[in-house]
């Protein structure tokens, strides 16, 4: 091991005790640096897989309340010359059935995956999975080298390009950090459901524990046909989609 990785790692190390000592330092959406596994176990359990269907046939193309509530909720208001630079935790796309010509408007965000290539990609443990489904971003140790944006088979991770200062308190953002949906785990953590989710009207999602055989979700996948994006990557989803 070089002498660089040594530092780095002996930095990584110290900040951490350093946090913990202090008892109150935030490491991300819902987690706290108070003997991370302690505060994880509390939060998070292993027996809860977090989810969402998403039904197209309800899904209307001209409805963006989904995108709406999330930049709200999120604190994602800030305006940029360049609309690439924007950050978009959800967005709208058209998928086209090539033999049909049917059209299908859903909603994209972080699929949650079982598997997440980022997770993988990421050379500081900033991108990281919870124990119960929820891939989230530690901004305090994002280096913003974009690794997992590049890994992300469904582009949804945003950049931070500009200095942010309206935020929601407990959606921490930053500048060169990189982010993506949370399944607003603010929310979840106090028995809430995603913000997108209780602005759909048209009750075209779904939010649960894939899990629980008393949830909505786990009957709701069972009754209906539904598939995963790129299923053929075998990342395992959380987000599920039915009617495309």
């Amino acid at each position: 091991m070089s002498d660089s990785k040594n530092t780095r790692r002996g930095f990584l190390a110290a900040s951490a005790t350093m946090a913990a000592g202090l008892g109150f330092v935030a490491i991300a959406p819902g987690i706290r640096l108070i003997e991370a596994a302690s505060a994880q176990g509390k939060l998070a359990s292993s027996k809860v897989r977090y989810g969402l269907l998403i039904d197209s046939n309800k899904c209307k193309s001209d409805c963006d309340a989904c995108v709406g509530a999330c930049a709200t909720e999120n604190g994602i208001v800030e305006k940029v010359a360049n609309p690439r630079q924007r950050a978009q935790w959800i967005r709208k796309i058209n998928l086209v059935e090539t033999s049909t010509g049917k059209t299908h408007s859903l909603p994209m965000m972080c699929q949650h995956c079982a598997k997440p290539p980022c997770v993988d990609v990421c050379p500081t443990g900033a991108s990281f999975k919870r124990a119960d489904g929820i891939v989230l971003v530690d901004r305090h140790i994002c280096i913003g080298c974009r690794y997992c944006m590049m890994a992300c088979p469904y582009k949804a991770r945003s950049f931070g390009h500009q200095a942010l200062t309206t935020q929601n308190p407990e959606v921490p953002r930053g500048q060169g950090c990189v982010e993506a949906c949370t399944f607003c785990v603010q929310r979840v953590d106090r028995g809430l459901k995603p913000a997108c989710v209780e602005a759909c009207t048209n009750g075209a999602m779904i939010f649960g524990d894939l899990n629980d055989p008393n949830s909505d979700i786990y009957k709701r996948i069972r009754e209906v046909s539904s598939r995963q994006v790129r299923a053929d990557l075998k990342l395992d989803t959380g987000v599920r989609y039915q009617g495309i």
